[in-house]
């Protein structure tokens, strides 16, 4: 597949449009309507390509970047690129595809993570959000736990719905990992209340953090 073009990897995405789909994810603010499985197996068949990814990157075209950041190599960008495109993710998917499968791979990851955090656009600091609830699950050595705890309290609840939702998932992160900190995170979901009446289909857990909480440190208990 070396030999695979923009415009044939375009068409073959054009062909795959769904209109029920588009109109699923529009709904979630994104503006494709390409099964992700078809989307992930053209990814498979073409295997990592840094250069065609570049070249799709560029079309702006959503699956066509959904598609780019499976095929890339996380390594091969520098920390301006992964700035860069961030901020030109326009749509959730893309945003959280960049962040969870390249990003997070990246040799700049928590150089971003730190200047991401305190970014004044607030899509761009909750990708510095997400990234801290990696390092709180897997690296928390070097964190202020308390000053993490301090800011959720003091602005999630009034935080735009992207940054809400990623302080949110930090907080119970916290609560989940750090069984130290597992009262005052309580605390901190009973009094603010964040996406307490989240609509949450049968058999998944709630992101309200006094119930994701409970429920995955219930997990962890032997049976």
């Amino acid at each position: 597949m070396t030999d695979t073009t923009v415009a044939e990897v375009l068409a073959e995405l054009a062909a795959l449009e769904d209109p029920r789909a588009r109109a699923v994810n529009e709904r979630h603010g994104d503006d494709h309507g390409v099964n992700l499985g078809a989307l992930r197996a053209i990814a498979k068949r073409l295997k990592t390509r840094q250069d065609l990814a570049l070249d799709l990157w560029a079309t702006g075209d959503t699956a066509a970047r959904l598609v780019a950041l499976l095929i890339c190599r996380p390594r091969a960008f520098e920390r301006d690129d992964l700035d860069t495109m961030l901020r030109d993710a326009r749509t959730p998917k893309v945003h959280d595809w960049l962040v969870g499968y390249v990003v997070k791979k990246s040799p700049h990851a928590d150089a971003l993570r730190v200047a991401w955090i305190a970014d004044p656009d607030p899509v761009v600091a909750s990708a510095g959000w997400a990234l801290t609830v990696d390092r709180v699950a897997r690296k928390p050595d070097g964190l202020n736990l308390d000053g993490l705890l301090d800011v959720i309290e003091a602005r999630m609840r009034d935080a735009p719905d992207r940054l809400q939702w990623a302080m949110n998932h930090c907080l119970a992160q916290i609560g989940i990992s750090h069984p130290g900190r597992r009262a005052r995170a309580l605390d901190i979901g009973e009094r603010l209340e964040v996406l307490k009446d989240y609509p949450t289909p049968p058999n998944c857990t709630s992101p309200y953090a006094p119930v994701w909480i409970t429920e995955m440190v219930r997990r962890q208990q032997p049976a």
